[in-house]
């Protein structure tokens, strides 16, 4: 059974440094696997044709990945790129293209093993080991929330990119209407920074990016997400509870019942943005 000292669990919820989040994804990312089967850490665009968490999380990535116009791009900079099942789908569906994942989490890089077209980078999202003016795409997939300063990301995203280059995100936002009463338990267990979209297109802008296309989908992606919870909660939990204490089972039931509530009331949201220069 995987032990989790409450009391570091909170640290690493309010403090959210680099170390902080690396322990958390270590201590909680088997739980994402546990419950969806698969080894995809965001929380997918649901729909009528996708409505098992594996079928959703694989349509974010393909969504994603045509916003970012993957079948025309050569090489590739996936920033937080988690367990890499992102870049091998892909990369499966795109076969021309060479993926470097970088992920400062270096447990989770080990995980897939060695894999064609794909380089794994051991760095932090601030500080990137790559060339000026090197690569086609720079892409976060439900990661920039955890960059710190997200800003110095930008800059660094910008310097990477030849002049043709795209900037994509994939983000959980907050809405001016969020605050830490509304918020609620998600205040603490979504260990993240809590954005807006106004601050995110500022930054983006101040840095010379310009936002070409933009799509708030939080609809699709929490109360669906929350909904399987719920409806397979009895089969789920058995299996979370064969790893973990009961508490984890039951803050996780909380923070999906909480994010959608918020979502519905439009506290939350989660935006895609394209960006070049």
């Amino acid at each position: 059974m995987v032990s989790i000292n409450p009391i570091q669990l909170l640290l690493w919820t309010f403090r959210r440094n680099e170390k902080d989040v690396v322990n958390l994804y270590s201590a909680l990312s088997p739980v994402m696997q546990i419950a969806t089967g698969g080894s995809m850490l965001n929380f997918g665009y649901w729909s009528s044709n996708h409505t098992d968490p594996i079928s959703a999380q694989n349509n974010l990535c393909m969504i994603f990945a045509d916003m970012a116009e993957l079948s025309s791009a050569k090489c590739v900079v996936d920033v937080g790129s988690g367990l890499s099942a992102p870049s091998k789908l892909w990369r499966d569906n795109f076969p021309n293209v060479v993926f470097y994942d970088v992920n400062i989490n270096f447990k989770q890089l080990l995980f897939s093993g060695l894999q064609k077209n794909i380089e794994f980078v051991n760095a932090t999202s601030t500080k990137l080991p790559i060339a000026s003016e090197s690569v086609d795409r720079v892409l976060a997939l439900e990661s920039a929330q955890h960059f710190k300063p997200l800003s110095d990301f930008i800059l660094e995203s910008k310097r990477m990119l030849k002049k043709s280059g795209l900037l994509v995100i994939a983000i959980p936002i907050t809405t001016e209407k969020s605050s830490f009463g509304k918020l609620g338990v998600l205040k603490f267990t979504w260990s993240s920074e809590h954005y807006t979209l106004d601050y995110l297109k500022h930054i983006l802008t101040t840095a010379g990016f310009i936002i070409s296309d933009e799509r708030l989908i939080g609809p699709n992606v929490y109360p669906p997400l929350a909904n399987y919870y719920i409806e397979n909660r009895s089969k789920l939990k058995k299996l979370i509870l064969s790893e973990y204490s009961q508490y984890v089972e039951k803050i996780l039931l909380k923070s999906l019942l909480k994010m959608k509530k918020t979502s519905e009331e439009k506290i939350i949201d989660y935006v895609l943005l394209k960006c070049k220069l």
